[in-house]
């Protein structure tokens, strides 16, 4: 019997979208006790990913799986993570997540901002409490970073998350054969005409990683104090 009175996933439709879960982490959102499921699959050829089996392999862990364990960690977590792969092409995704935010779990979004009618689904249905939007590149530059042309949709669920009262943080993978700082200098401009302010996240290139291209090492030589703006807090992570 469901006493949420929230759709309940048959156990046929519920496919094993999950490749692993991260039972606990302190990281990865904001003040908040987490675990993170690692969504297979994404529609992007990043070139600097160090995620290759997330996004080139199958999932592992039906939603019914995740949910069972979830069950064994209320009032012991606030908060679950949905990261990957991108979880927002997964069928079934917006009534798994009505289910945990029936278990009382705040929920955080990291995406490419790829599927905006998704997100705009969730962020309606107020099933969203954080998301973290992933900058790839500049439009010049998209294709060859992203190896797809997905650059408009990801500026649509850039304006979807600029006019929501939803909290959201905008981040950048660095990696200095790719985004060199004249690169992210036109980013961050771009994020000011778009009337973005707040922090926005640098995350350095982890080297010595098996990654979807064949790169060189990054170098970290790159002046951190001189981007942060009147509007945009720029912060390097690692």
């Amino acid at each position: 019997m469901n006493t949420n009175n929230v759709p309940i996933l048959r156990k046929e439709n519920a496919a094993k979208a999950i490749f692993s879960v991260t039972p606990f982490t302190l990281l990865d959102y904001p003040h908040k006790s987490a675990c993170i499921l690692w969504f297979a699959g994404c529609n992007m050829r990043c070139l600097y990913c160090y995620n290759p089996e997330i996004v080139l392999g199958k999932g592992k862990i039906s939603f019914d799986e995740v949910l069972s364990f979830l069950k064994t960690r209320k009032n012991l977590l606030d908060a679950v993570v949905l990261s990957g792969g991108e979880c927002t092409m997964h069928k079934n995704l917006i009534p798994f997540v009505k289910q945990i935010k029936a278990l009382g779990f705040a929920v955080k979004v990291d995406t490419n901002g790829s599927n905006p009618e998704i997100l705009k689904q969730m962020m309606e249905g107020e099933l969203i409490d954080y998301v973290a939007l992933d900058f790839k590149a500049s439009e010049a530059k998209y294709i060859q970073v992203t190896q797809s042309n997905l650059f408009s949709v990801f500026e649509k669920s850039l304006h979807l998350l600029l006019q929501s009262q939803i909290a959201f943080e905008v981040r950048t993978t660095f990696h200095s054969d790719l985004i060199d700082e004249t690169e992210l200098r036109s980013m961050i401009s771009y994020l000011e005409r778009k009337q973005y302010s707040g922090e926005y996240y640098i995350q350095h290139f982890v080297n010595n990683v098996e990654t979807i291209g064949d790169l060189p090492r990054s170098s970290r030589e790159i002046g951190r104090s001189f981007f942060t703006t009147r509007n945009i807090q720029v912060i390097f992570r690692g």
